[in-house]
């Protein structure tokens, strides 16, 4: 549980730091419903992170 929460809080910062870069990014604009769509591509991507931090 202590490897999760500081690799969280590592993404949480590094989100933090590079967040004029990120706003660029055309994430909101994604085919289908642009809500629905960003937050299942986000949820699959921190399930593959939290997965491989259990292995």
């Amino acid at each position: 549980m202590q490897r999760v929460l500081i690799a969280l809080g590592i993404v949480i910062l590094l989100a933090g730091l590079l967040w004029p870069w990120l706003g660029k990014l055309p994430l909101g604009r994604l085919p289908g419903d642009i809500v629905l769509m960003t937050m299942v591509i986000a949820s699959a991507v921190l399930s593959l992170i939290f997965w491989l931090f259990r292995r």
